[in-house]
């Protein structure tokens, strides 16, 4: 129903009458105040609502917008069937040319053209050209251009790239460009203003503000991450997030959100991590770490208390890889890791970290809590392989052909028999390869690939190993089984389907 005009005149002039009221009110309420109360007031209110303009003036100059493209057939319309008034639609509005099925070349030998991928930000690390920003920004992009404030664009070379810690350095031809000032994140308060700078659905140098919400919060492996409720958008990542002296504490990276955009929560890379891999990258183009081949879990109260630890501290080591640093140190299931170097481990994800930034090679100590007693072990560490590595190695081991299949409706399973050749790859002395998991056993996390040691704490070597341990097995509770997968094994829990 349509709002008459006289009444939208008289709510208009109702909402006058009463904000002229308010006003009055709040004149004569003030006149009552002694004059160094409303002095107080007025300053308190300039405390509390800092000023970034001199922050952008500083800072602005330093942060750049990184565009990637990709190359794709200027033919590919033709494989789809395509006219050349619609392959101009395409070109006209942006979108990128859709490739021909299954990536073949085009026909006739035609050249291949970029079309745009994806936008991010980023910024200058040296004044040399060195610029640092997001791993998923520059990921699978063919060409990356790296746009300054003052117009200026750059193809730059990557020179490498962490997905793990989400963290990559691309170089310019450049010289006396405007590098940012590291802030130190150990001095970082939780409530503490902090600003962004970044290119947000390739607004570039959009400015944002906000206040760190929490730090060292956990959402990986390697990174405590810095939370904050600045506005992060899709176009931020890889922008700096600047403390109030003009400095930059981390990368923003990552949002949490259910509908795609800000939703209030932003993570940001510690700088100070940042910089840790970003030297490597720059000496090697690959970042190393660390690793002793143990797969732990947290510690729960009830298990502290149970074995004499008192609080909920350390790691809980639930399995350990075969030949692996630890094994060779003596390190068992059961085991609780309380010390690493000397250093204490508070929560499970710490030592990840402690062992990841140490350089393989190094020997190391760690201690453990066994039966009430504390033991300090000695081990060398060794290196975590590439990702590229490991992707090899379980293509490898994919594709021998085995000898037998064996199917278990009621845990989900579908199971052959290691090869000679499969043994010997992962070091295993038995065990059966799970080809296919659904139901039960897809619910509990396994997967085609998976080799299962043991089921219901009994050795599985072959097939019938396997079901001589499922007949003996309990049936109405959860089934323990010990996986292997790459060069990691832990137990899982099967709820076995009625």
């Amino acid at each position: 129903m349509r709002t008459p005009a006289w009444m939208t005149l008289k709510s208009r002039v109702s909402a006058t009458a009463l904000a002229s009221a308010l006003t009055v009110a709040a004149a004569a309420g003030a006149a009552f105040l002694p004059v160094s109360a409303a002095h107080a007031q007025s300053a308190a209110a300039v405390r509390g609502l800092p000023d970034f303009t001199d922050l952008v003036d500083q800072v602005g100059p330093s942060v750049v917008n990184i565009r990637t493209l990709e190359k794709v057939s200027n033919n590919a319309g033709e494989a789809l069937g395509m006219d050349e008034d619609m392959l101009e639609f395409f070109r006209r509005f942006g979108l990128p040319v859709p490739k021909a099925p299954g990536g073949r070349a085009p026909k006739g030998g035609q050249s291949e053209e970029e079309q745009p991928r994806g936008v991010g930000s980023g910024f200058v690390l040296t004044a040399d050209g060195y610029v640092m920003t997001n791993a998923h920004v520059v990921e699978g992009a063919d060409d990356v251009i790296v746009t300054l404030t003052d117009k200026r664009e750059f193809k730059a070379k990557i020179v490498g790239s962490d997905k793990r810690t989400d963290v990559a350095v691309v170089k310019i031809d450049a010289k006396n460009l405007p590098a940012v000032k590291i802030g130190d994140v150990s001095k970082l308060r939780v409530g503490e203003w902090v600003m962004a700078i970044g290119s947000p659905f390739g607004l570039e140098n959009s400015v944002t503000a906000g206040i760190v919400s929490a730090k060292q919060r956990d959402t990986g492996d390697y990174l405590p991450f810095i939370q904050t409720d600045v506005a992060i958008n899709p176009g931020n990542s890889g922008g700096p997030l600047i403390n109030m002296r003009g400095e930059v504490v981390g990368i923003n990276s990552q949002i949490y959100s259910r509908s795609g955009g800000f939703m209030g929560i932003s993570f940001a890379i510690p700088v100070d991590e940042a910089i840790r891999v970003s030297e490597q990258l720059r000496t090697s183009g690959k970042v190393t770490r660390g690793r002793i081949g143990v797969q732990i879990g947290p510690v729960t109260k009830e298990v502290a208390e149970s074995i004499g630890l008192g609080k909920p501290e350390g790691a809980l080591v639930s399995a350990v890889e075969p030949d692996s640093p630890s094994a060779k140190a003596g390190v068992e299931p059961g085991d609780v890791i309380t010390k690493f170097d000397g250093k204490a481990i508070e929560k499970v994800s710490d030592l990840p970290r402690m062992v990841g930034n140490t350089k393989p090679g190094t020997k190391s100590t760690i201690t453990v809590l066994r039966r009430g007693k504390l033991k300090e072990l000695s081990m060398v560490i060794a290196e975590v392989p590439s990702d590229e590595a490991v992707k090899t190695k379980a293509e490898r081991g994919g594709s021998k052909t085995p000898q037998g299949v064996l199917e278990n409706k009621s845990l989900g399973l579908s199971l052959s028999e290691l090869t000679a050749a499969q043994k010997k790859e992962l070091s295993v002395k038995g065990g059966v390869r799970v080809t296919a998991a659904v139901d039960a056993a897809a619910r509990a996390g396994l997967r085609e690939g998976d080799v299962i040691l043991q089921l219901a704490n009994a050795e599985v070597t072959d097939l019938k190993s396997f079901e001589a341990a499922w007949a003996k097995a309990d049936k109405s509770k959860p089934v323990n089984v010990l996986v292997r997968r790459g060069d990691w094994a832990q137990y899982v829990l099967i709820r076995p389907s009625k």
